[in-house]
């Protein structure tokens, strides 16, 4: 859903972290025809520019718009069945190899139809707003064929025209080998490359495709067929890689010019040196860590020593990841990958819209995109450390105020 912007609106003595960094003094922000017009620190702006504009706020903090860039939002059903397998110590592996995990959502969504998929997945996606969210990606993956892979990103296509959100869409054709193939891999490849994403481009659904680079999913030589299909009509290129093992798939996805690698928990720094000479962004995916019970952790030390952007997303999902709240993400990346609270944010925001292709977004500086959150708190490092709902005062998408909390509050 597009909103029409306000023509100018104005917002006084706010602490902004920019996407990047936490300006050292308060700012007044000014927002005109969707975009940031003008920034100055408190006690510089000049008063005669605040002639005809809203004033829309004071005190709080503001953020960029946050970025969700990995999300499996369209799905029917749910797995908490298999949550209560899991933690009576059957594994993961163990509950796919048995045609469950994935296959199971993907029966329940190819028995949907488009309507039923969107009223399941509007309240995920209302959550992720109102935490914040201004643009997201959602991916396909629960189809496994062409017909429904197709069906679940016109879904996705469809929630972005209902709620105002940025959407971008990504072919996840290679996500699970449907029960169809069984011992086919590569004639369902075949499919994918051939049929799936041709179809995909020629309807101008996805924005890039993906894969699932694991031993329970396609092997690297298989998905490097994918990555060349997709080259081939234009769609960028994204990789789930080092998760469960490491077979390499984030060093072929940074060959291919990946958007970037998600999971990385097994990434070695042979792939964390791909990953900086490709430009490819690492996305940290804390909530699969946690439901899964994982003890590895990604190489958030190496990372950084290469100057890898690290990105954060929410991966919700049924089956690893049944959540829809981004700042509790901060958290858990603080608390169980011990990122700090500035590269938290940083990678809900700057480096999650580098993930997705669109470097305009995730900052506040003047010409970007007007997607701005105004928080209830004294400084942005407390959305990192509690996990609380109910921050969220106003939620700004394209220069119009989407949200606003409607009882007076204050920062506290």
């Amino acid at each position: 859903m597009s909103l029409s912007p306000q023509p100018r609106r104005l917002w006084r003595d706010v602490i902004l972290f920019d996407g990047l960094q936490v300006q050292p003094t308060p700012m007044t922000v000014l927002v005109e025809g969707g975009q940031v017009a003008g920034l100055w620190p408190q006690g510089a702006f000049d008063e005669r520019l605040a002639v005809g504009a809203s004033e829309s706020g004071r005190g709080g903090v503001m953020t960029p718009g946050l970025v969700d860039c990995h999300t499996h939002l369209v799905y029917a059903g749910n797995r908490a069945a298999e949550f209560e397998q899991r933690l009576e110590g059957v594994s993961y592996s163990e509950i796919a190899q048995a045609g469950g995990g994935i296959l199971s959502t993907v029966r329940a969504t190819r028995a949907a139809s488009e309507e039923q998929l969107i009223v399941a997945s509007l309240p995920r996606l209302d959550a992720l707003l109102a935490d914040g969210v201004t643009t997201l990606e959602i991916k396909s993956g629960y189809g496994l064929t062409v017909a429904d892979e197709l069906k679940m990103l016109r879904v996705a296509r469809r929630l972005g025209e209902l709620r105002p959100v940025r959407v971008l869409t990504t072919l996840l054709g290679a996500h699970a080998l449907p029960p169809e193939y069984a011992g086919r891999a590569d004639d369902y490849i075949s499919l994918v490359c051939e049929e799936m994403i041709p179809a995909a481009a020629a309807e101008g659904l996805a924005d890039a495709v993906d894969v699932f680079c694991e031993g329970i999913a396609f092997s690297p030589a298989q998905c490097e067929r994918v990555f060349q299909a997709a080259q081939r009509h234009g769609l960028a290129i994204k990789a789930h890689a080092e998760q469960l093992s490491n077979l390499g798939g984030s060093a072929l996805a940074a060959r291919y010019g990946a958007l970037s690698a998600d999971h990385i928990e097994y990434l070695d720094e042979a792939g964390v040196q791909a990953l900086a000479a490709a430009g490819t962004v690492a996305v940290l995916l804390p909530g699969a860590f946690h439901c899964l019970r994982e003890t590895q952790l990604p190489p958030i030390d190496l990372l950084r020593q290469y100057g890898v952007p690290m990105a954060l997303a929410s991966d919700a999902n049924p089956g690893t990841s049944p959540i829809c709240m981004p700042t509790l993400m901060a958290n858990l990346a603080c608390s169980l990958f011990r990122l700090t609270p500035r590269e938290a944010l940083a990678g809900m925001t700057a480096h999650a819209a580098r993930a997705l292709g669109r470097p305009d977004l995730g900052r506040i500086e003047v010409g970007a995109p007007a997607d701005l959150c105004l928080w209830d708190v004294q400084q942005p490092a407390e959305l990192a450390y509690a996990v609380q709902p109910g921050r969220l005062r106003q939620r700004i998408f394209n220069g119009a105020i989407s949200y606003r909390k409607e009882a007076t509050s204050h920062a506290r």
